[in-house]
């Protein structure tokens, strides 16, 4: 899609979204900051005209963005006073949100909960109210590469807009006044649509592989919302295939299937007499008519098709439908909750001295509602202080960090054709290694042959480490499965002991022939390594088994169930390969 026509879509957009936020959600403006992005953000505003935008902080807190408790005017008057959020005081406004792409969880979840309803639900501090929040959002995306605007709030935004590529020579005046949207709000009520143009929205919705039903709802939203500002009270095509661009193009993850061009030759008709020529002439006549006044569904999908990303049409003309760029393995770890390091998350109870920080506006706000009855619990020998802090009062910063996630690769290096897997899996590490450096990650690598498993590497991200026990890794001998397991479940416990994530990639055909305490016997060993899939199991460890061996092998997929594991056969998978496979399972 060429500039001027990405900026014409950008500016319907605006104006449909103006006519009705609340409806439909919001506005995901995928740009930089720079003059493009704020020549959109002032038509936008202006098409809004009293309706005002209300901007909310990457780091907003809990307590400023849903209310609760006013420490000032609850010691004023003596009794518990509320404070209005930022959500509740934006109902029937708009929510600005810088860098959306970074606002934490709590913010999103709250936020897609109002959106839902268009209320908002507050218990806390001792509080329990339902509010009015039915307001719009304007969610200004500025993420690279991996980085995206959360799926939950995206998904309840109609719109998405891409100006990254945009030059200030390229832009126009928007064509539409804050009055056409007053116009059209007042009409938007009597616009009516046919059955035969639904049917042609939802077909479409469906030829782009758009499952989500609140995404056609959307559309259905925007094509009424369309034809109330052209001034009309009848959806038209153009009023569809407008729709389509602008609320399922982004959403598509398939392209749609060429239309079947029939080849064949027509029978032949028999002779027909001059009145029979004429009836049917006048009904061809009158085919051709109804097909001019609605055009067929490829025409329609055409508007979608100009709409959808050049990133994801190559990705989905590469026979990549539907995938999501993934997030890379250094980001994989879990996130976890703790008192000193971290973006700040809410509050606790707590005892400061045992490690953490006295957050002090949370700790008078969870002492002040008991300041009546503490203070009628005193005896006149008592000495009164103007706040009564108790130890359950006592409130620390949580903190919210991701843990170091380590991949641990689990090779079979038994039998004949050990050395053509070795080989595969030291280039995948090295290949991984390599990202780690970046990703602050670890990998480490276990190998079992003969009677026992060993831990070759330890993990690392020393990429001179890693390349001189992957030399020197031999291969040959029975296969002990069992104590290999064992042995990736004790590392993993470690690495969970220490605060990390740990992934384990185990390579094998699932064939073993040596028990736990390394006696040789095929139907022992397979008892002692299913026994030990389940111990692993129960440690609730993400893990991947690829199973290398020619033909996919049942023992091996009965393995990966006890394992709770993803089950990959890639039997000649290399390197590169299977780099790509750990990245995109884990």
């Amino acid at each position: 899609m060429n500039g001027s026509k990405n900026w014409e879509l950008a500016q319907l957009a605006a104006a449909v979204f103006a006519i009705n936020p609340h409806r439909l959600g919001g506005v995901d403006v995928k740009a930089f900051p720079g003059p493009v992005r704020d020549t959109w953000i002032a038509e936008c505003s202006a098409l809004l005209n009293d309706t005002r935008a209300r901007k909310v902080p990457v780091n907003v807190s809990e307590a400023r963005l849903l209310g609760g408790l006013n420490f000032m005017a609850t010691a004023k008057a003596g009794k518990p006073v509320m404070e209005q959020g930022l959500l509740s005081e934006c109902h029937n406004q708009v929510l600005l949100m810088p860098m959306a792409e970074r606002a934490e969880r709590r913010v999103i979840a709250h936020i897609s909960q109002a959106l839902d309803s268009g209320t908002l639900h507050i218990q806390r501090d001792g509080f329990a109210a339902t509010l009015p929040a039915a307001f719009g959002v304007l969610a200004l995306n500025e993420g690279i590469d991996d980085e995206a605007l959360n799926e939950s709030l995206s998904e309840r935004l109609a719109f998405q807009i891409n100006l990254y590529d945009l030059a200030v020579s390229e832009l126009s005046h928007t064509p539409f006044s804050p009055a056409d949207i007053v116009a059209a709000r007042h009409r938007l009520h009597t616009v009516s649509l046919s059955d035969t143009l639904l049917t042609q929205l939802v077909t479409a919705a469906a030829a782009l592989g758009v499952q989500s039903s609140r995404a056609t709802l959307f559309a259905l939203e925007t094509v009424r919302a369309l034809a109330a500002l052209n001034g009309r009270k009848q959806v038209t095509d153009d009023d569809v295939g407008d729709a389509i661009a602008l609320t399922l193009g982004h959403r598509a993850t398939q392209l749609p299937a060429p239309p079947q061009n029939n080849d064949t030759e027509p029978a032949p008709t028999p002779e027909m007499s001059d009145d029979n020529r004429d009836h049917t002439e006048q009904g061809e006549a009158q085919d051709q008519r109804q097909q001019t006044d609605r055009p067929p569904a490829e025409q329609l999908l055409e508007a979608a098709q100009a709409a959808i990303p050049a990133d994801l049409l190559r990705k989905l003309s590469s026979q990549h439908n539907g995938r999501k760029n993934n997030r890379s393995v250094g980001k994989s770890g879990a996130e976890q909750l703790c008192l000193k390091r971290g973006r700040p998350c809410g509050t606790i109870a707590g005892d400061p001295r045992r490690g953490g920080k006295l957050q002090l506006i949370a700790t008078l706000r969870a002492a002040a509602p008991w300041q009546a009855l503490r203070n009628r619990e005193r005896t006149d020998n008592d000495q009164r202080a103007p706040i009564d802090i108790r130890k359950q009062d006592l409130r620390l910063t949580r903190y919210r960090h991701r843990s170091e996630s380590t991949t641990v690769f689990v090779v079979d290096a038994s039998g004949s054709a050990a050395m053509h897997r070795l080989a595969e899996v030291k280039g995948a590490v090295e290949l991984l290694l390599a990202d780690c450096y970046s990703r602050r990650d670890s990998v480490a690598l276990i190998s079992f042959r003969g009677d026992k498993a060993e831990l070759l590497l330890s993990p690392t991200r020393s990429l001179v480490r890693a390349k001189r026990a992957l030399a020197g890794l031999p291969g040959g001998g029975g296969t002990p499965l069992a104590h290999a397991i064992d042995t990736a479940t004790l590392l993993a416990e470690q690495i969970q002991r220490a605060g990390g994530t740990p992934n384990i990639v185990l390579l094998t055909d699932g064939i073993a022939n040596i028990d736990r305490i390394g006696v040789p016997g095929r139907a022992k060993a397979r008892e002692d390594a299913l026994a030990s899939a389940r111990k692993f199991r129960a440690r609730s460890v993400n893990s991947i088994l690829i199973d290398t061996s020619p033909r996919g092998q049942t023992q091996a997929h009965q393995l990966a169930q006890e394992l709770a594991s993803q089950y990959l056969p890639l039997p000649h998978a290399n390197a590169h390969t299977l780099f790509d496979a750990v990245r995109v399972s884990l």
